[in-house]
């Protein structure tokens, strides 16, 4: 597939990238309208992130369930924000007949009252806890998602207490992804591998496994 960078990009590529079903759509679709009319009063995403939402948000989020291991019974979204990627994945898990928990972990008020807004509106089976990731109680999950929340060591140190001993962790990861694996590997322990992001070049997807903290 072409670069998407830079590229106009919308609901009706998405269809058709993703072999997404019309209902699936509908619910894409109203989660955008809800998302453009909340941002005009709280700002949930930046403006050019919003102009180019079905490559910069949708798509970037769409493309982690692919990686989620069929059969997962729960997955945690830590730093959910506007619902990127933790919304995204459950509105497309509702879909595709996956009965999979969702929880999303947001601190921010405002954007937990708008996680709920875009759940009953798209249908979207979620548990949103307003709640700082560094007060989490250990709670076992089969598959961690993150998006542009901390850098790695530290996006460990919170997806820690979520482990079970076969966890996915799946982390949307930016450029400097070397280094930050670099030093993350100073204090942890686990088998990686790397996926090309589908809608940002220099994006990369991490799938780490056996999650463990040298002592």
């Amino acid at each position: 597939m072409k670069s998407l960078a830079n590229t106009a990009f919308g609901a009706t590529d998405i269809q058709c990238t993703e072999n997404v079903s019309r209902e699936t759509m509908a619910r894409l679709k109203a989660f955008v309208d809800l998302l453009t009319d909340w941002n005009a009063r709280h700002n949930l995403v930046s403006a050019a992130s919003l102009a180019d939402v079905w490559r910069r948000h949708i798509l970037d989020s769409m493309q982690l369930f692919d990686l989620i291991p069929e059969g997962t019974a729960d997955l945690v979204d830590l730093g959910s924000g506007a619902g990127f990627p933790g919304l995204v994945l459950a509105i497309l898990l509702k879909d595709r007949g996956r009965r999979t928990r969702v929880v999303l972990y947001e601190a921010t008020r405002k954007k937990c009252e708008f996680l709920q807004a875009a759940a009953d509106r798209t249908g979207a089976s979620v548990e949103i806890r307003n709640a700082r990731i560094e007060e989490a109680k250990p709670e076992m999950f089969g598959v961690v998602t993150a998006r542009a929340l901390a850098p790695l060591d530290k996006l460990l140190a919170y997806a820690h207490v979520f482990q079970r001993p076969h966890t996915v962790n799946l982390f949307l990861k930016g450029q400097g992804v070397v280094g930050e694996l670099m030093l993350a590997a100073k204090s942890w322990k686990m088998d990686v591998a790397q996926h090309a992001s589908r809608s940002d070049p220099s994006g990369v997807i991490l799938s780490i496994r056996k999650l463990r903290h040298v002592a």
